[in-house]
């Protein structure tokens, strides 16, 4: 009888690891097709993998809490009921997850060879200061590009649970949170390296309380701090005059219910105008690699969601601009349905090119959104209210009661001016304001 093994599936075009958070099956389980076999968590979204094929359960490769790359052998099952059950401890895993970057012992010369150009001093331990555990790829990439364990621990990591990725390292060796080290002449040190800024440290008192934080909460706070750092932002504030749009959508929103079965909210339709005038102004459409500008052909928006947990996550409509309104309104529906009930795939959230949040929806009439990198803008739906306003006519003013909302715009100053960021949400308002009262939909 065969023996399976089943691997690590590519999760998304981004994602590289997960942590396996709990196995659903033991050594000795006899496991159906399809069955759900291990939950696993990604930076992106957690998943239940359902397994490849069906029989014994015989072996577990990675234990509970540890990180795989895709492609990677996670378990074996066995076709034959009589199989051997192997149950697995941290030391039995295979060499490809090894924690020991020491290859005397390996064979392998190529490794050799450069582990030994490596001083004994400027070695990585797997386990920092700071608790976090470093790859075996992590600390040869370190150690190769002369990286101190001290510097290493500075950088803040992308990966499940704040883990340091090879992608972070590079990106800290090219992208300028610090220049390399060289000696100089004197033999003293030269170093562009911004002072590190650390946060202070809070002592409770006896009657604080101490919540640590979920492992969403952790990959939400880096992101955010990341994007401070990477990004200088600038908001732009605009007040639009929707009354129009609430009047239409006060018309038509029994009509709709009853033929799509669905609601339709004001998100759907202020997420149309933004498309409208992303495609206005493409260069709001773009990410920084470097010192390049990436102009994105797809209009992907991101909407923020609040989960029932308290954090955040953002869904992507895909191709935003190929869908009417009625799709637009199917695709938040359906996003937001799913993002509430823990249904998202991970294909889901990923390649969003822009990002809208509804603080409204909070009662909050306006708000500074940080950007969600690696986008390059952001924008706050304010809350719609009834207020008194002047209205022109050609037989002169008079005060009126009008529905108003503010829109605010957050851009990245490095490519984005006050010109443009300012003429987008400005554009994003006359598309609200000038909405057709007799639109069909």
């Amino acid at each position: 009888m065969a023996e399976i093994e089943i691997r690590l599936p590519k999760m998304g075009e981004s994602v590289t690891e997960a942590t396996i958070t709990n196995w659903l099956k033991n050594p000795g389980d006899i496991i159906a097709m399809d069955e759900p076999l291990v939950e696993v968590a990604t930076d992106k979204v957690d998943n239940e993998l359902p397994s490849e094929a069906e029989g014994v359960l015989i072996k577990q490769l990675f234990q509970k809490d540890e990180v795989a790359q895709v492609g990677d052998v996670i378990a074996i099952i066995s076709t034959d009921s009589e199989a051997k059950i192997e149950v697995s401890t941290p030391d039995s895993n295979n060499t490809e997850k090894s924690e020991n970057l020491n290859v005397a012992n390996s064979g392998l010369e190529s490794q050799k060879e450069v582990l030994n150009s490596v001083s004994e001093s400027s070695r990585i331990s797997k386990n920092g200061s700071n608790g976090k555990f470093y790859s075996p790829l992590v600390r040869s990439i370190a150690e190769k590009e002369g990286l101190s364990q001290n510097e290493l621990e500075k950088i803040t990591g992308s990966g499940a649970e704040g883990r340091v990725t090879k992608k972070d390292v590079l990106a800290h060796l090219t992208g300028g949170v610090s220049a390399k080290i060289s000696p100089t002449k004197s033999n003293s040190v030269v170093s562009t390296s911004a002072p590190k800024l650390s946060a202070p440290v809070v002592i409770p008192s006896g009657e604080d309380q101490i919540i640590e934080m979920d492992r969403m909460r952790k990959i939400i706070a880096d992101h955010m701090v990341m994007s401070k750092q990477v990004s200088p932002h600038v908001t732009s504030y605009v007040e639009a005059d929707v009354t129009n749009l609430v009047n239409w959508r006060n018309k038509i929103k029994k009509s709709y219910k009853e033929r799509e079965g669905e609601n339709i909210t004001f998100t759907p339709i202020l997420i149309e105008a933004i498309v409208k005038a992303i495609k206005d102004f493409p260069m709001i459409n773009v990410s920084v690699s470097g010192t390049q500008i990436i102009v994105k052909k797809n209009i992907n928006i991101g909407m923020a969601t609040a989960l029932p947990t308290g954090n955040l996550i953002v869904p992507v409509i895909k191709n935003a601009d190929r869908l009417s309104l009625t799709g637009l309104t199917q695709s938040v529906n359906k996003l937001a349905a799913n993002a509430r009930d823990n249904k998202l795939k991970p294909e889901d959230i990923q390649g969003g090119t822009y990002t809208v949040t509804n603080v409204g929806s909070f009662g909050n009439v306006m708000g500074t959104p940080i950007i969600n990198q690696p986008q390059a803008a952001i924008m706050a739906l304010g809350a719609i209210r009834k207020v008194p306003a002047v209205i022109e006519t050609p037989d002169g003013d008079f005060i009126g009661i009008r529905h108003k909302m503010f829109l605010s715009h957050a851009y990245d100053h490095r490519v984005i001016d006050g010109a443009l960021g300012g003429r987008f949400v400005r554009k994003v308002a006359d598309y609200l304001e000038e909405f057709d009262i007799n639109r069909d939909i």
